[in-house]
């Protein structure tokens, strides 16, 4: 594959459909959208790797579902990182880019030794949040943290919450490409079975049969399928020289893959002063002057890409908002 063909597949997802299988999936590929995630903090090295395996999951399930605002998925824990939030935002017009932000929080002296998972601990959850913006009530589903990765969280909320059967092949870590500087890279697969149709109407019997043997054609394609993408290395997601098209021809050519229109990602925060204000909108003078610091300042950091905003506290609060009224 050549530079400009890596650099095209480089931050995007391609959908596909597996049409002997009926599954649906998607492949994603993140580089340049992890450097700007991760350039924002000094991470060490187990809480970067969970930020890069959330926030290669938030790709390839904010790629699945129509939004026209914005999905979240969150873990939070009582172990040594706390939390980790992602957010997906879908592209404003056709043809542009969604956007992916990401951020942790952590304790450093209780990290470990023991693989990035183990620093979550035992108790937490793992959410996936859906807001389609103003005039619409935000989706929540939450489940327990289970298995042994990230991608193992989801692979139950989607089983538990959604009833729908989903697996992930996944693979991220540090890129060691000569003449390239290292930086981190993230490629994935995602696969779920397409919804089916409701049948025709069948008396009680024949219905019964038809069921069961829908459930075991799903069971069979299900177990193949999941075999095929057992056999995807690690190379094959992360590396330069497999494009996405390709691997899914070396891994599903039997299942008749077809593919449709790429997404390209991009890091993207939508923080902003006029944010800030609005946040602080709800505060009284009084309230301000709390947060006012010794230089007769009030300053936020976003989390997610380190902006710093440094306010007037006469012109912030709801009595700020007034006097400029």
């Amino acid at each position: 594959m050549s530079l400009s063909q890596k650099i095209a597949w480089d931050d995007t997802v391609l959908p596909f459909q597996l049409d002997r299988s009926d599954m649906r999936g998607r492949v994603a590929r993140l580089d340049g959208v992890l450097s700007g995630v991760l350039k924002q903090h000094a991470y060490p090295p187990v809480v970067e790797a969970l930020v890069a395996e959330m926030a290669l999951l938030t790709a390839l399930i904010g790629q699945t579902v129509k939004l026209r605002w914005k999905l979240s998925l969150q873990v939070q824990t009582k172990g040594a990182v706390r939390m980790i939030a992602t957010d997906y935002y879908g592209p404003e017009e056709e043809g542009q880019p969604a956007r992916i932000r990401a951020y942790a929080s952590f304790d450093a002296d209780k990290l470990t030794d023991a693989a990035p998972f183990q620093q979550l601990g035992n108790e937490g959850y793992f959410a996936i949040l859906i807001d389609q913006g103003d005039g619409t009530k935000p989706y929540q589903g939450i489940t327990g943290l289970s298995g042994n990765s990230l991608a193992d969280c989801a692979t139950a909320y989607f089983a538990q919450s959604e009833q729908l059967p989903t697996t992930f092949g996944l693979s991220y870590g540090r890129s060691t490409e000569p003449g390239v500087p290292e930086h981190w890279r993230a490629g994935g697969i995602m696969l779920q079975h397409m919804p089916k149709a409701s049948p025709a109407v069948l008396n009680e019997e024949d219905a019964a049969k038809a069921k069961a043997a829908e459930d075991e054609e799903k069971r069979e394609n299900w177990s193949r399928v999941n075999m095929h993408l057992q056999t995807v290395e690690e190379l094959e997601l992360i590396g330069p020289s497999v494009p996405p098209t390709e691997l899914l021809i070396r891994l599903f050519h039997e299942e008749e893959p077809r593919v449709y229109d790429p997404q390209a990602i991009k890091f993207g925060c939508t923080c902003s002063e006029a944010r800030v204000r609005q946040s602080l909108s709800i505060y009284s003078s009084k309230d301000i002057e709390k947060m006012t610091d010794d230089n007769g300042r009030v300053t936020a950091d976003c989390q997610f890409c380190g902006a710093h905003y440094d306010l007037d506290p006469k012109t912030v609060g709801f009595d700020g908002e007034h006097a400029n009224g």
